[in-house]
């Protein structure tokens, strides 16, 4: 079964169940070498969009879903991947029971722009709901934002 790597909203495993109501949990764990970004402001949304890009001297906090292929499709409605918003890619996330290579979704627009701080608060909030660390959540919590219509 195709593993999901998520380091957005998806964290939450109770909105991972809404959304993918056949695709459980498996793990969570480290993107070694990448950093959680933000992109695409100029598409129109209230800020920036989450993304990940490689960087040698970071790490994501993901958690790791087994994805049936019906919740596959519903998956990738909910991230706009059908659309082109959204491309995937294969990762490489570490977790306690060893490397797990899984798909990420990455956002198909420039990097830069703030993310609007309810985003930010869902992100993080996510992140707490998945157990990351509490340095994590902080750091999440502790982002510049935009407000809403500037």
């Amino acid at each position: 079964m195709p593993l999901y790597a998520a380091y957005g909203s998806n964290l939450d495993p109770a909105r991972m169940g809404e959304r993918c109501p056949h695709s459980p949990l498996r793990s969570t764990g480290w993107l070694v070498g990448w950093r959680l970004t933000f992109g695409g402001e100029h598409l129109g949304w209230e800020g920036a969009l989450a993304t990940i890009v490689q960087d040698p001297r970071e790490q994501v906090f993901v958690a790791v879903y087994d994805i049936t292929a019906p919740d596959a499709g519903l998956l990738d409605g909910w991230e706009s991947a059908d659309s082109g918003l959204y491309r995937k890619t294969k990762v490489r996330v570490n977790t306690m029971a060893g490397d797990l290579v899984a798909w990420a979704y990455v956002l198909d627009a420039y990097e830069g722009g703030l993310p609007s701080a309810g985003y930010l608060g869902v992100l993080a909030d996510a992140a707490e709901a998945a157990d990351a660390p509490d340095e994590y959540v902080a750091a999440l919590r502790a982002r510049p934002c935009r407000s809403v219509g500037l």
